[in-house]
């Protein structure tokens, strides 16, 4: 299916991926791997809930963990470019029969909640408390030195479908996967802010998940992050990697928290500023098209995400399978 031409004035304006809020069974463990050993900053405490911020964002948080009975995704976040972006929003999720309210969140503004083509809970805002600056203050720079969330990838049961929703809401395409015999895709990528990716779309049971990434220095901080993790009693939590993608060309880590929601490690991708910029096309059974190097991903990795709360999944429409590690 050919990729559809960019929208370059959406309805309303998306600055980017903002935050995202998990369910976790055991707050204390949440808060060991994120930040005794991943290096994520505190930024707010309490009995209920963690508020967290990478090294270089100046909002409050980019990820919040709040204590559920069952571990679940809440909703994905974005930040819109004007209090007027808000309402523009509101009505045309309205006028295209979407759920919306206007909910209360801590230490934001009028936030708007609503959901996706697949029924997966989004929602959007102006207005984020800011924070002194830190990326200065090296004394805090601790594990693998996360300086600010980068994307999202979700398993999408129709991948046309979320990127043709998305597509209208303004994202981007960069790079895709097509399966050769059907000529439907098997993957996407999408931006807003000039990267390879604020959103992804990965094909399989959905709507889930699949992970949260976040951006590093450098490589040799990932070979570092895999020497504490190994010898801090979390080897059963790399999942896949260190390797290089060959989408994105970037350099990455898999890894589990405790509850199983995925976190990737993430850097050296490219930017893509230019709204007229062709997408690149891979085809599903190039080896390179996982990492650069050949090698397959883990059949967790297809097949293993994190559920929205609330949102029943369903199987996906294209059966094709890439290159999977025995």
């Amino acid at each position: 299916m050919p990729i559809p031409e960019p929208n370059l004035y959406p309805p309303f304006n998306i600055v980017r991926l903002s935050h995202v809020e998990y369910g976790v069974t055991d707050l204390a463990a949440s808060r060991a791997f994120y930040v005794d050993t991943l290096g994520l900053q505190v930024t707010e405490e309490t009995p209920e809930t963690l508020c967290l911020r990478a090294m270089e964002e100046r909002g409050h948080h980019c990820m919040v963990l709040r204590k559920a009975d069952e571990a679940s995704v809440r909703y994905l976040s974005y930040k819109v470019y004007s209090e007027e972006d808000l309402d523009r929003a509101h009505d045309w999720f309205v006028s295209e029969g979407h759920s919306v309210a206007w909910v209360e969140r801590s230490h934001q503004g009028r936030t708007l909640r609503t959901h996706d083509c697949f029924g997966a809970p989004m929602e959007f805002y102006f207005r984020m408390d800011r924070l002194p600056p830190i990326h200065q203050q090296y004394r805090l720079y601790n594990g693998v030195k996360p300086l600010r969330i980068d994307h999202f990838n979700c398993f999408a049961p129709d991948v046309d479908k979320a990127v043709a929703f998305y597509g209208r809401l303004g994202f981007r395409v960069t790079e895709y996967t097509e399966d050769d015999v059907s000529k439907k895709l098997w993957a996407a990528w999408m931006h807003r802010k000039g990267g390879v990716h604020d959103v992804a779309f990965t094909n399989g049971t959905g709507p889930r998940l699949h992970h949260t990434a976040f951006w590093v220095p450098t490589p040799l901080n990932i070979i570092d992050l895999l020497d504490l993790m190994s010898t801090t009693g979390y080897l059963d939590n790399i999942e896949r990697g260190p390797g290089r993608h060959g989408i994105s060309n970037a350099f990455f880590l898999y890894i589990r928290d405790p509850d199983g929601h995925r976190i990737e490690i993430y850097c050296s991708d490219y930017q893509t500023v230019d709204p007229d910029l062709e997408p690149i096309r891979w085809d599903l059974k190039d080896p390179q098209r996982q990492t650069l190097w050949g090698a397959p991903a883990p059949r967790s990795w297809f097949e293993e995400g994190s559920v929205f709360e609330g949102v029943e999944p369903v199987e996906a429409v294209l059966k094709a399978t890439p290159i999977v590690a025995p």
